[in-house]
């Protein structure tokens, strides 16, 4: 039987990729996309589309039962600065969204389940360079901390009750088709626009903080990878670390002036400063690449030229 899918928080800056992918691969009316919006006229265009707080426990099931859901995508979540800003809403939702999804699971009304985890989830106190797989995990945001609660969640719902959950930890991710949605590595996707818009850039991070990141497209494999990867292959069931490459503001910068002469970029740092430095500089993802395989496509050059080729047309004078 063909698995029929909810992307729950399809609107975001992955949800709105990740359903345009999996709809590729399972078919339009297998990937059922949902968000708190009303509809998304894009999404509702090319397959069904609900209305969705994951909160209500109830409307989740009855979406379940409607459409006979087999695997969920649970990518709703109040991201690092966002969170900040309102630290018991991004408790909340963070964390008892998950819950509702794995107890649907574990009540056997899904068999798979796919979370998110986050970089967040380290902290000061965890090695900067290189961060392995299973390390000191100290977060001190509200972001980080219902991250690092989640994953537990997760690999105790496996254990305990049998429930195939899988889950990575996404470095800042970049890309074109859609805004981001308040992280703090936000500041990698506006440079594009701020660059192609108006040639000047003022970046809320100082110059020499180093963080790792990710393409979307690998974003978008290295989740289809793990998700379609055989159960005995996925042996970590918190979450895995996954690497794409890192870089300064500074050295984006760089890049970005070889393609616009005129681009220029100054610094003011504000409160995500203080949550970038509590971040590591660049990750190792060897457990996931011995695993199930997974190997990035996407280096700095290449995402750039990918970014303003993609951009340029929006912004063309």
């Amino acid at each position: 039987m063909q698995d029929r899918i909810l992307v729950i928080g399809s609107g975001g800056q992955i949800g709105t990729e990740l359903v345009e992918e999996l709809r590729k691969k399972y078919g339009n009316d297998n990937v059922v996309a949902s968000d708190l919006r009303e509809v998304s006229p894009e999404m509702n265009l090319h397959g069904p589309y609900e209305k969705l707080n994951v909160l209500d426990k109830e409307r989740l099931i009855e979406i379940v039962k409607k459409y006979q859901i087999s695997q969920v995508y649970l990518l709703a979540a109040l991201l690092s600065a966002t969170a900040e800003k309102s630290p018991e809403l991004g408790w909340d939702l963070n964390m008892n969204s998950l819950l509702n999804v794995l107890d649907l699971a574990k009540m056997g009304r899904i068999k798979r389940v796919y979370w998110p985890s986050s970089i967040a989830v380290f902290g000061p106190n965890t090695p900067k360079l290189n961060t392995p797989q299973f390390t000191v995990m100290e977060p001190d945001t509200v972001y980080g901390i219902s991250k690092l609660a989640g994953e537990r969640w997760c690999e105790y719902y496996f254990k305990k009750f049998g429930v195939d959950v899988r889950s990575l930890r996404y470095p800042g991710l970049i890309g074109w088709k859609s805004a981001p949605g308040g992280g703090t590595t936000d500041y990698a996707v506006h440079i594009f626009h701020e660059a192609l818009k108006k040639e000047s850039y003022e970046c809320f991070l100082t110059e020499n903080t180093m963080l790792p990141m990710m393409f979307m497209s690998d974003a978008i494999k290295a989740t289809l990878g793990i998700m379609e990867a055989e159960a005995s292959k996925v042996k970590i069931r918190s979450s895995y670390n996954i690497a794409g490459f890192s870089f300064t503001p500074a050295e984006l910068a760089s890049k970005i002036k070889n393609q616009i002469p005129n681009f220029s970029i100054s610094y003011k740092s504000d409160f995500r400063q203080n949550i970038a430095n509590s971040w590591p500089g660049s990750i190792n993802d060897l457990e996931a690449k011995n695993d199930w395989s997974w190997n990035p496509d996407y280096n700095l050059d290449r995402m750039v030229n990918e970014m303003i080729s993609n951009l340029k047309p929006l912004y063309k004078k």
